[in-house]
C-alpha cells in the first residue's frame, strides 16, 4: 500500500473518531443550552452506535459492487454533512438527525480501511499498519475528549465537519481507485459464519466487547460515587485508558506481527485481568491511575490482535469479516453496557467479580479462536 493512501486511510479514522469519546460529556453543555433534561440529550450517545452497528454490515458488501473509492468519498462527504447539521442544530431534533446521519454514513471507514489494509499489505507487516491505523482513531478521540472541556460543545461537531470536507478535496485528487475484485452484490454473512474459523472469531468478540463495556462504561460512576473522587479526577483516570490506548494499538500491532495475534490477544486479558482485580480491591488513588492505563493498554492489545486477525480469513470472507467486526462490537457493547447497569447499581464489587469472571474465561478459552496458516499458528 502506497504511504499517502495509507496516511489518508488514517486521517479518515482521525475525522470518524474526534467526537466519538467526547460527545459523553458534551451531554451536560447541549442539556443546558436547549433547558431539557441529560436523559433526554443522552439518547445521541445509541442514536450514533445503533445505526452504526447496522449500517457496518452494509458497506463490506457493497465494495463488491462500486469501487471503494467512490463508496469513502460519498461516506466521508455525509459525514462531514451530518457533523455540520449537528454542530449548527438549533434544537434537539435536529441533533438527533445529526448524529443518527453520523452513525450510518461514519461506518464505512473502520470496515473498508481493514478491507484494504488487508488486500494491500503482506500478512506479515498488517500488524503493524492496523496498530497505527487505530492509533490515529484513539488520538483524535483523546483530543476530542480533551477540548469538549475547554471549547463549545458545537465546535466538538464542527471541527469533524471542516477537516472532513477538507480531507473529501484531498481523497478527490489522491485517493486511488480500488476496483479489483469487484463482482455482484451480495451478503455473504451467512456463509462466513459456516465457516468455523469465523463463527469463533465472532462468538470471542462479542464476549471481549461485552465485558469490556459492561466494565468500561460504568468506571466514572464507580470513581465518583464509590471513591468519592471529583469531575477532574474521575476525568484524569478515564483520560488515563484513552492515553495508554494509543500506544496500545501501535505496540500492539507491532508484537502481533513478531509473537502471533493469539498471544497478543491472551496479553490483553491478562492485563485487563490485573485491573478488574485492582478495582475489586479498591487500592489507592495512584495505584488505581496505574490500573486504568493497564487497562487502556489490555484493551487495545486485544483489540489490534483480534483485528489483525480478520484481515488472516479467507479472502472470500474479508469483506464480511471487516463488517462484522464494527457491527458486532458496537452491539455487543451497548448490551454490556445495558447489562452491566443491572447488575452493578445493587453492587459495583459483585458486577466487577462477575464480568471479570468473564474475562478469565475468555482467557483459557481463547485457544479455540487460533487460526492456522502457512507460517502456522498467529
Amino acid at each position: 500500500m502506497k504511504r499517502l493512501t495509507f496516511i489518508i486511510l488514517c486521517l479518515e479514522g482521525a475525522v470518524l473518531s474526534f467526537n466519538v469519546a467526547a460527545a459523553a460529556a458534551l451531554i451536560p453543555s447541549i442539556a443546558a443550552e436547549f433547558a431539557l433534561s441529560q436523559f433526554t440529550v443522552g439518547k445521541i450517545i445509541w442514536l450514533y452506535m445503533i445505526p452504526y452497528g447496522v449500517a457496518a454490515f452494509l458497506y463490506g458488501p457493497l465494495i463488491r459492487l462500486f469501487d471503494a473509492r467512490k463508496v469513502e468519498l460519498y461516506c466521508i462527504f455525509f459525514f462531514s454533512l451530518s457533523n455540520l447539521l449537528a454542530g449548527l442544530s438549533m434544537g434537539i431534533n435536529v441533533l438527533y438527525a445529526g448524529r443518527l446521519l453520523m452513525g450510518l454514513s461514519g461506518a464505512s471507514v473502520i470496515p473498508l480501511g481493514l478491507i484494504l489494509i488487508a488486500r494491500h499489505t503482506a500478512q506479515e507487516s498488517r500488524g503493524r499498519y492496523i496498530g497505527i491505523f487505530f492509533g490515529a482513531t484513539f488520538i483524535a478521540s483523546l483530543l476530542g475528549l480533551f477540548l469538549s472541556g475547554l471549547i463549545n460543545w458545537r465546535m466538538i461537531f464542527l471541527i469533524p465537519a471542516a477537516s472532513g470536507l477538507a480531507l473529501w478535496v484531498v481523497m478527490y485528487f489522491y485517493l486511488p481507485s480500488f476496483k479489483d475484485g469487484l463482482g455482484n452484490f451480495r451478503f455473504g454473512y451467512l456463509e462466513a459464519i459456516k465457516n468455523a474459523k469465523v463463527a469463533r472469531i465472532f462468538v470471542f468478540i462479542f464476549l471481549i466487547s461485552l465485558f469490556y463495556h459492561a466494565i468500561q462504561q460504568w468506571l466514572g460512576v464507580y470513581f465518583s460515587t464509590q471513591l468519592n473522587l471529583n469531575q477532574f479526577l474521575v476525568s484524569t483516570l478515564l483520560t488515563l485508558t484513552s492515553l495508554s490506548g494509543i500506544f496500545g494499538e501501535v505496540w500492539g500491532g507491532w508484537l502481533a506481527d513478531s509473537l502471533g495475534r493469539v498471544k497478543v490477544v491472551n496479553l490483553g486479558i491478562l492485563l485487563m485481568l490485573f485491573c478488574v482485580l485492582a478495582l475489586l480491591a479498591k487500592l489507592p488513588l495512584g495505584f488505581i491511575g496505574l490500573a486504568m492505563a493497564v487497562w487502556g493498554l489490555g484493551w487495545s492489545f486485544n483489540h489490534v490482535g483480534l483485528s489483525t486477525m480478520l484481515t488472516d480469513l479467507p479472502g472470500e470472507f474479508l469483506n464480511e469479516a471487516a463488517s462484522l467486526n464494527s457491527g458486532v462490537r458496537f452491539i455487543s457493547g451497548g448490551l454490556g453496557a445495558a447489562l452491566s447497569g443491572l447488575i452493578i447499581c445493587k453492587s459495583f464489587s459483585f458486577g466487577f467479580f462477575v464480568f471479570g469472571l468473564g474475562l478469565l474465561v475468555l482467557l483459557f478459552s481463547s485457544r479455540f479462536i487460533v487460526i492456522k496458516d502457512k507460517g502456522g499458528e498467529r
